[in-house]
């Protein structure tokens, strides 16, 4: 049988087909080493154990999260062989492993972010007092949404939750957030507030909460974020880019709303305690109206003493004014004949004139004989 002759390219072109329908993907684990980028696009490293090596190529966009020279990474690739001759892997996606690894990953991208002031406390907003829509990104199958949904509803019913179903871990988990986020943000009418959710798991299994691409999503979202990853102790970069961050997701549903009947007992005891300060307060105040009528009537009873008394002191003034008074004294009236009281010098009368002269018992009428002038009338 003739032996097939391949020139160069076709032989590559017959490697690669092969390749691809045999290994459509591969899942590569390795430390990665000799990394750099090329005209900030281009992506060149290698991934090697201690038996071999094999080199690397991704676009730089591709790259959710930090690499350098000694991590150990797990990627998803198409084998290929260049134009050159050289075997390749086409990295699809690429993410580290290890605790080490992912810990130095989550460091670098911690210090890129925190320095575009993703983390700032500035930005961040506050969260409704009691939302009525919620906008939900979790695994609908997961105990951490199942958790999550049980606690809002025992606290606060009657709320409007949506929910969008995604994967919280693995290849496409970031991306499907994302989604997610994007697809709340683009609503007519918004959710009050965002809630992504996720139960515990393995440092592997939340790195996708580290995802460079998703944080910055979370980070810019319309509608104030709440996350709630993993348990207690775990922090992630989402955690750190969200207005709130939640211990847990049943963390994040204890802070989202109030727990009812506790809100209702606080009401009771604000009633309880408002009615004891106004029935206090109205005690004061009758008090103070007693105390203030006792002191006007007292008043009042001392003004009204002092008018009687100036009563009493004009009343005797014009008893000793009254002419009937004056003439029981002793004195009398003199009137001219035109009923006019003579008084002062009596400069007006003359000899010959008709006087009448009322005393306290008489009424005299006189004849003048003679005026004299006295030289003191005072």
């Amino acid at each position: 049988m003739e032996q097939p002759i391949f020139t160069v390219s076709q032989l590559i072109a017959v490697v690669n087909q092969t390749l691809e329908y045999a290994y459509p993907t591969v899942f590569v684990e390795g430390e990665v080493s000799s990394f750099k980028v090329s005209k900030s696009k281009y992506v060149f490293f290698d991934v090697k154990d201690d038996a071999g090596a094999v080199g690397c190529f991704m676009m730089i966009y591709q790259l959710r999260m930090p690499l350098e020279d000694g991590m150990k990474v797990r990627l998803i690739a198409q084998p290929r062989l260049t134009a050159w001759g050289k075997f390749s892997l086409n990295v699809r996606e690429v993410m580290p492993v290890g605790e080490g690894s992912i810990k130095r990953a989550f460091d670098i991208l911690k210090s890129k972010l925190q320095s575009d002031g993703l983390f700032d406390t500035a930005r961040k907003r506050l969260l409704p007092k009691i939302p009525q829509s919620i906008g939900l990104i979790a695994s609908a199958e997961s105990a951490g949404y199942a958790d999550f949904i049980k606690i809002v509803n025992h606290r606060w019913r009657g709320l409007q939750i949506s929910v969008a179903d995604v994967q919280v871990q693995g290849v496409s988990a970031a991306d499907q957030i994302i989604a997610a986020i994007d697809f709340f943000n683009q609503q007519a009418e918004l959710p009050e507030v965002l809630v992504i959710v996720r139960g515990g798991g393995s440092a592997e299994d939340l790195a996708v909460f580290n995802d460079e691409a998703l944080v910055r999503a979370v980070a810019a979202s319309r509608i104030p974020t709440l996350v709630g990853v993993g348990h207690e102790v775990d922090t992630s970069l989402c955690d750190l880019a969200a207005d709130v961050r939640a211990a847990t997701p049943s963390n994040a549903a204890q802070i989202l709303v109030p727990d009812q009947q506790d809100l209702l007992r606080d009401i009771a005891h604000q009633e309880r305690h408002l009615l004891e300060r106004v029935e206090s307060r109205v005690a004061d105040m009758n008090r103070w109206v007693s105390d203030a009528g006792k002191d006007m009537l007292s008043r009042l009873e001392h003004t009204l003493g002092e008018y009687m008394q100036a009563l009493r002191h004009a009343e005797a003034t014009l008893k000793q004014l009254d002419p009937k008074v004056v003439l029981s004294r002793g004195y009398a009236l003199v009137r001219d004949t035109a009923g006019k009281l003579v008084k002062g010098t009596a400069a007006n009368i003359k000899a010959g004139d008709k006087l009448t002269v009322t005393t306290a018992g008489a009424i005299i009428d006189v004849g003048v004989n003679h005026v004299r002038t006295q030289k003191n009338p005072n």
